[in-house]
């Protein structure tokens, strides 16, 4: 028997962008995912400082851009746990910010980026 998507089921999404050191994605990804996110992107990245600044200040450059679509009522708590290991992990500095996503089309590909699926209560 199908179920019928009711409007209550509808929570908000955003795209959030976490840009860090490259050798470091690996290790952001699994730390997003654990907050029921079903569709994470990784590209790469490379910073804007000058050679000199680089040299001067040791930063890495090159860097990955993870793009997750997430519910928004998990943002805070994903942005708390991003905010705790970019101060507690060595060479794990990054920036984090999320933007709306004003649309979805398809209530399958909805509710698979929302992680709500029929009958199941979140």
């Amino acid at each position: 028997m199908a179920q019928s998507f009711d409007a209550s089921d509808v929570k908000k999404l955003k795209l959030l962008f976490t840009v860090v050191d490259r050798n470091k994605g690996e290790f952001y990804l699994d730390v997003i995912s654990q907050f029921e996110v079903n569709c994470q992107f990784v590209v790469g990245g490379l910073g804007t400082a000058n050679s000199e600044l680089v040299n001067l200040l040791g930063l890495n450059i090159h860097k990955a851009v993870i793009l997750s679509v997430v519910r928004e009522d998990l943002v805070e708590e994903i942005m708390r746990s991003l905010e705790q290991r970019f101060e507690t992990i060595r060479n794990g500095k990054g920036v984090a910010f999320a933007v709306p996503l004003s649309s979805v089309i398809g209530v399958n590909l909805y509710q698979f980026l929302s992680n709500n699926r029929l009958g199941r209560e979140k």
